[in-house]
Parts: C-alpha cells; structure tokens; sequence
C-alpha cells in the first residue's frame, strides 16, 4: 500500500498527480484536499477474496456525503460507459457514501499493483471532474 502514490502517479495525467495520501498496511487513500472525500483501495482480505477501488465520501455530515452520491448517481451512465459496468455507487456504513467496484484478490505482486494503480488512476481521471463541478465556488 506504501507504493501505491507513487505507482498511480506513474499513470495518470499531470494535472491529477497533485494529490496527497495515507495508508495503512490493508489500504491506501488518495485525496485532494479533504481527507474525507477520498479514493481507496481496500485490502478487503485473502478471506473475502476481493480487493475494493473507489471513491469514498466519509464526512461526518451525512448530508454531505448524500448530496455527492446524488451528483455521483446523476452521471453514473458516463462512470460506467468508462470504468466498466462493475462500478456502483451507494450508502454505506455511519452515514457514508461510496462509489466503487471490487476486483479478485490476488497476491501483491508488482503486476497486481501496476493493474489497480491504473485502474485507480482512471477513476480519478474518470470521477474527479465530477466532484469538481460539483463543489461549491469560493
């Protein structure tokens, strides 16, 4: 999960490489300013046998998180035509919302992260603009 910045970086478009991060050893968050609103891949375990991509809306305020799903939801017809038919977006856990797609749990190789480093680098380039035009103006 430690090198997972830096590989997604590798793949995306130079005007998408500013975000920051944080992991943990079972996942890694990407971010552009609020910590809250994030895209993940989640080690969902050899168990489950599936790892989680997506793009997390997880403020405290419920509503919040309502109002991106809604904005998510509305141009869903788009995600999908790009990402993939796999692609969901939903209410989750504690108030939050999610938009993502679950691929098969494989061993981390270098391989396995190169493929999920791109598949997250399309969701941003795929899902960012979304959430861009649908913030607020200062």
């Amino acid at each position: 999960m430690a090198a997972l910045p830096e590989r997604v970086r590798g793949h995306i478009a130079p005007s998408w490489r500013d975000f920051r991060s944080q992991h943990r050893s079972w996942l890694c968050q990407l971010y552009f300013g609020d910590p809250a609103i994030h895209y993940e891949i989640w080690n969902m375990g050899e168990r489950r046998g599936k790892l989680e991509l997506g793009l997390h809306f997880e403020s405290r305020d419920h509503a919040r998180n309502q109002h991106w799903l809604q904005i998510v939801s509305a141009a869903m017809v788009g995600v999908k035509a790009t990402l993939g038919e796999a692609w969901e977006c939903e209410p989750w856990d504690r108030g939050w919302t999610k938009v993502y797609t679950t691929v098969p749990y494989e061993p981390f190789t270098t391989d396995y992260l190169d493929r999920n480093a791109r598949d997250l680098a399309r969701a941003i380039e795929t899902l960012q603009p979304i959430i861009a035009a649908g913030s607020p103006r200062s």
